[in-house]
């Protein structure tokens, strides 16, 4: 067991894709975790499959390693901004933060969030200025703004003396000084040292934590992640778990684990400014206080940022149920949702309807996560298009507002401008640089935001960037235009054939494929008017005995658009709906069962 005094706490953070995991691996490799001859993946603590596939962190990770006779415990947190929940909660584990600013791209959106948050609890962060190694890093303009982040954000003056480091996490080096020799990650390592503090407590007094997360082991149940705030804990011991109602119960602990490098390792005992996870108390929530039976002691709950978004998750009423997912009644899709609210604190899950339950998350990437993990597991069902949760905020009715932030090539700029300003945004900030790129700051509601992504990356021809951050409630804004196209539905069941899609594309843009299976009511492609189109996909060339020079001519198709959940969430209407089954992710009008029901009735 580490004493205190060389324990070292800190939590990365940084914007997406400014490089915190790829980092990460190099503080790996080079405190010699690894053996010699061990194959390391890239961004090896992306281990979830949707973060391999996504490139995204999405949860927040911990590791430990070793410097000397020091152990570092290091937390990679996301960088997105849907999953800001994970950083707001592991921030309490910290003792300071390693703030990773890209040296030519300098604080983004999601900086500013993450580093709010960590100015807010008093840590005083390290700034690394990384990937100075590319050609066009200007490291002296991403600290400058760096610093006035710092200022806008109310840094006090302890904070705003931050030690900065300048490093490429691709290449393994950090230095001092921009003069320094390019050797490794030294100077890192000893600036984590000598600036970051040690855990505060006593090792003498009784034990105190509380749970930050939760994980769940097949063998023991839930375990319950923080970190010691006093004391000493050893297997076996008694002690008391209170909930947020001041509730105490008595539990034994089966099970201690710490970490050491990427693997989980049992832990007879563990002490004041360990990060640990704990089995043995089965029903430990997020915030619960852990501690000795004879001193109770309950500690502030924590307070997470409201959702903003709400969709419906419904049984597939369709009739093509049950043939490609296990699960497909409402008895297991609650099961599974109501698992996840217990594991997961930042979506809010509730049963609305017998039929329906209602899921509210920070955005759609945040709820697609979700979505995709049940998808994978052989879950089937429907999902309703988004919505914004609105409040009543001194007798107005305020709807979230969200700060975008866009860098297009120039000649893109016009086109962005102005959808966005028709979708009631508010132009904030407009600047094009020497390489002809447009960095934008719009400030507008999170309605205006959906189902634009995908828009964007047309018109920019996929060379834009936009992210965007939650902001604050603010007055709603009217009505927003959506989706300015209809949508061509199928009028029928059968497989859809070249013949019938050859002609119908240039009526617009096909969703489908030759051969695919579709039924009444499914959407199969967009119109090019802003009307929708009952059609005849399934229809087949009528085969005639005379053959001619023109009349079997090889057919040319376009090949049609796919959908991945996000982009399918984007997309759909009100009166639509999103079929979601572990093969196929299918779009069609709500109104399926009422039209049978109609049709039965005459």
């Amino acid at each position: 067991m580490y004493k205190p005094e060389k324990i070292r706490n800190i939590a990365i953070v940084a914007h997406i894709d400014h490089g915190k995991t790829t980092l990460l691996d190099q503080f790996l490799k080079q405190s010699a975790i690894f053996r010699e001859n061990e194959k390391v993946p890239e961004r090896v603590l992306d281990s979830n499959d949707q973060e391999k596939e996504r490139g995204i962190t999405i949860f927040a990770k911990h590791t430990s390693i070793f410097y000397e006779d020091y152990k570092i415990n290091i937390i990679d947190t996301p960088g997105h901004a849907d999953f800001s929940g994970e950083v707001e909660r592991v921030l309490g584990l910290v003792n300071s933060v390693l703030l990773i600013v890209d040296a030519q791209e300098g604080p983004m959106p999601q900086t500013r969030f993450v580093l709010s948050q960590a100015l807010k609890m008093g840590l005083r962060p390290i700034v690394v200025l990384n990937k100075i190694d590319r050609p066009h890093a200007n490291p002296d303009r991403a600290l400058n703004l760096t610093f006035d982040l710092f200022v806008e954000l109310g840094a006090t003056d302890e904070q705003l003396d931050f030690p900065v480091i300048y490093a490429s996490g691709i290449q393994g080096f950090a230095m001092q000084n921009l003069e320094d020799p390019r050797v490794d990650l030294k100077p890192l390592f000893q600036k984590i040292i000598a600036f970051v503090p040690a855990p505060p407590g006593s090792l003498e007094l009784p034990f105190l934590m509380q749970a930050t997360t939760l994980t769940y082991d097949d063998y023991v149940g839930r375990q319950a992640c923080g970190r010691i705030l006093e004391g000493t804990l050893k297997v076996g011991q008694t002690i008391a778990r209170i909930n947020k109602d001041g509730h105490p119960t008595s539990h034994k602990v089966i099970r201690i684990e710490g970490h050491l490098g990427l693997q989980k390792v049992e832990m007879e005992e563990a002490g004041v400014g360990d990060i640990i996870s704990i089995a043995g108390v089965p029903d430990v929530t997020i915030g619960d206080t852990l501690c000795d039976p004879a001193n109770p002691v309950q500690l502030p709950p924590i307070h997470l940022a409201e959702p903003t978004l709400n969709i419906e998750v419904m049984v597939n009423n369709g009739p093509f149920v049950g043939k490609e997912g296990k699960h497909v009644t409402m008895n297991k899709i609650r099961d599974r949702l109501l698992q996840e609210k217990r594991a997961n604190i930042s979506l809010k899950i509730e049963q609305k309807r017998e039929d329906a339950m209602e899921v509210c998350g920070r955005g759609e990437l945040h709820l697609a996560v979700l979505l995709e993990a049940m998808r994978r597991e052989g879950y089937e069902f429907l999902i309703s298009k988004p919505k914004v949760i609105l409040r009543t905020i001194d007798g107005v009715q305020s709807e979230p507002m969200e700060n975008v932030h866009i860098e297009v090539p120039q000649e893109y700029s016009g086109q962005v401008i102005e959808e966005l300003s028709r979708r009631r945004g508010e132009l904030r900030l407009l600047e094009t640089n020497e390489h002809g790129i447009t960095t934008l700051q719009f400030f507008l509601p999170t309605r205006g935001l959906m189902g634009y992504r995908g828009e964007f990356l047309t018109v920019t021809r996929g060379l834009g960037i936009l992210t965007s951050i939650f902001d604050s409630y603010g007055p709603m804004k009217g009505a927003i235009v959506g989706r300015l196209k209809g949508v061509m539905v199928s009028g029928n069941q059968g497989r859809t054939t070249g013949y019938a899609a050859f002609n119908l594309q240039e009526r617009g843009t096909l969703f489908v494929s030759p051969g695919e299976e579709v039924y009444e009511g499914m959407v199969v492609g967009e119109n090019n008017r802003d009307n929708d189109l009952v059609i005849n996909i399934t229809r087949e060339k009528h085969l005639t005995n005379i053959r001619a020079a023109g009349s079997d001519e090889n057919i040319i198709l376009t090949p049609p658009r796919t959908f991945t959940l996000e982009t399918a969430i984007d997309y759909i209407n009100e009166d639509e709906v999103v079929e979601i089954t572990p093969k196929s992710i299918r779009l069609r009008k709500r109104l399926l069962k009422e039209n049978e029901r109609k049709r039965s009735e005459k």
